[in-house]
């Protein structure tokens, strides 16, 4: 069994993927292509913005972000503790400050209570200005950005939404991806939509912000190639990497997201009061990047992700440590009582395989192993 089976996916894609690929290579417009501009007008006409820049990697598309910004030295940037490194490492490479926020016990995303005492202790301690605040869209669930957007324009901040695990999943029937000021997603492979290597994209309706981050990607160039107006970076996304996601993206709009929402639905059936399984509020619908349950505590959880391992079936713990207990933030000292939210979820979830491709065989596999160990160690 495989975590999130990407081979299955291609022998199923097969003949449009391998059709793709020959035509980038036999086209030699290996490099900004015309699949890239295509992909781009199709991604922003799903999410429902003006403007799709697509660029190298996730990681990339939050940097272009920051920069259109001019966020740096002196800048807070509030950020969920419960999320992956990169969320909070662009902060940190742009010269400001992560600040960081705990989570919703229910959804996993940022918490606005905790948002805006962060905000307030910023503010009343000083020495930082507060800019901008990174939503997550974690595990495929977009973050509540009506309340959110209210502590945003309570305190006129910017709203960064890191949809690397979103993309796919809406509130009512607004997409993710289109709530923030600038929005980014990430195309690496195991995401709900994936490349077959690194790939981005940034998300805005406001012009001026556009057409700097499409500078940006390309070495700050102006109007031409070799007329460089600013300091860039290089984060194209390779023409290949457009070609292979025009074919998935087809798939993913006509059947996977669908199918993904089943194999969710029928683990949260069979797992029901016997483990915390997730919840999506209404009015919300989720791309499930992941499927995460809650064990009682950390014993049970490694307990069980053992047990797993031994009966073939893999799982994942995103994440085992927050944010402000990562060695590169150690120096910012939060308290051994900072986010408990996100300290009891770092001790107690569990991923388990989920893609559109599961077959119900598998389900009920992984669920019986589960139900076997909690009955072995009641």
């Amino acid at each position: 069994m495989q975590f999130r089976d990407l081979v299955k996916q291609y022998n199923v894609l097969k003949p449009e993927i391998d059709k793709a690929m020959i035509n980038t290579a036999a086209s030699g417009g290996y490099i900004m292509g015309k699949a890239v501009t295509e992909l781009e007008v199709s991604l922003a006409e799903y999410v429902g913005v003006k403007h799709c820049i697509s660029c190298a990697n996730g990681t990339d598309a939050l940097t272009l972000a920051l920069k259109a910004w001019n966020i740096g030295k002196g800048d807070a940037v509030f950020v969920p503790d419960f999320t992956f490194f990169a969320s909070a490492e662009v902060i940190s490479l742009e010269g400001a400050s992560p600040v960081f926020v705990d989570v919703n016990a229910v959804t996993f995303n940022i918490d606005v209570n905790s948002l805006e005492k962060a905000i307030e202790k910023t503010l009343q301690e000083g020495k930082l200005t507060p800019k901008v605040i990174i939503t997550v869209d974690l595990f495929g669930l977009p973050a509540d950005y009506y309340a959110v957007k209210k502590i945003a324009d309570k305190y006129n901040l910017l709203i960064l939404e890191d949809g690397a695990q979103g993309f796919g999943g809406k509130i009512n029937d607004r997409m993710a991806c289109s709530f923030g000021d600038i929005s980014t997603t990430s195309f690496f492979p195991a995401k709900p939509l994936g490349c077959y290597g690194d790939g981005g994209a940034v998300f805005t309706n406001n012009d001026e912000w556009a057409e700097i981050m499409n500078s940006l990607k390309v070495h700050g160039k102006g109007s031409f190639k070799y007329d460089n107006v600013r300091i860039g970076v290089n984060s194209r996304l390779d023409t290949l990497q457009a070609a292979i996601l025009q074919v998935k993206f087809d798939a993913f709009k006509k059947y996977e997201l669908k199918d993904i929402n089943k194999a969710a639905a029928l683990y949260t059936k069979k797992l029901k009061g016997i483990v915390t399984t997730p919840i999506i509020p209404e009015g919300y619908y989720s791309s499930w990047a992941q499927y995460t349950i809650q064990l009682k505590n950390r014993e049970q959880r490694d307990g069980l992700q053992t047990y797993l391992k031994e009966q073939g079936i893999p799982s994942m713990i995103y994440y085992p440590t927050p944010m402000h207990g990562q060695t590169a933030y150690k120096h910012l000292k939060y308290s051994a009582e900072s986010n408990p939210v996100t300290q009891q979820l770092c001790a107690t979830v569990l991923s388990l395989p989920i893609h559109p491709y599961i077959t119900e065989e598998d389900i009920n596999l992984v669920c019986n192993a589960i139900n076997s160990f909690l009955k072995l160690n009641k």
